[in-house]
C-alpha cells in the first residue's frame, strides 16, 4: 500500500471519529479534525483544501494552525469530558493505576490547552476575521 492511501485512510477515520464525536460529548472532534487536516496535507492536497475550508470544521482548524487558538467552548468541553472521564473511573474501574494513568495524561495536556489562547488576535484585520468565517470579538 503507498504512504498516501493510508495518509488518506487515516484522515478519513479521523474525520469519521470527529463527526461522532460531534454528537457525543466524551469524545473530542476538534483534534480528530486536526489530526484530518494533517493527514489529508500529507496524502491529497484536494481533501486537505476541502477540510481546511469546510464551513463548520474549517474555521477551528484554520485558528489553531495560524494563532494557536483554542476556542473557550472547547476547552471547556475538553475539561469537563476529562472530569466526566475521571469520574466514571473513580466509580466504576477498581484498578486504581487506571485513574493515575488518566490523571498522568489529563494534568499535562489540561494545562496546554488552559494556556492557549480562547479569541484571536485583537490586531487580527477585520477582512481576514471576517474571511475565516468568525466575527471581531468573538471567541465562544
Amino acid at each position: 500500500m503507498q504512504v498516501s492511501y493510508l495518509y488518506l485512510a487515516l484522515g478519513w477515520l479521523s474525520v469519521g471519529l470527529g463527526i461522532v464525536g460531534a454528537f457525543l460529548p466524551i469524545l473530542p472532534t476538534t483534534p480528530f479534525m486536526l489530526l484530518a487536516a494533517w493527514l489529508f496535507s500529507k496524502g491529497s492536497p484536494r481533501l486537505h483544501a476541502w477540510i481546511y475550508n469546510h464551513p463548520h470544521f474549517g474555521p477551528s482548524i484554520r485558528h489553531w494552525n495560524e494563532h494557536g487558538v483554542i476556542h473557550r467552548r472547547a476547552k471547556i468541553m475538553a475539561m469537563s469530558a476529562f472530569v466526566v472521564v475521571i469520574a466514571a473511573s473513580l466509580i466504576f474501574v477498581e484498578n486504581r493505576w487506571v485513574v493515575m494513568i488518566q490523571l498522568l495524561v489529563a494534568i499535562p495536556v489540561s494545562c496546554f490547552i488552559l494556556s492557549r489562547p480562547s479569541h484571536l488576535p485583537a490586531s487580527m484585520p477585520m477582512a481576514q476575521v471576517q474571511t475565516q468565517g468568525g466575527e471581531p470579538g468573538a471567541g465562544s
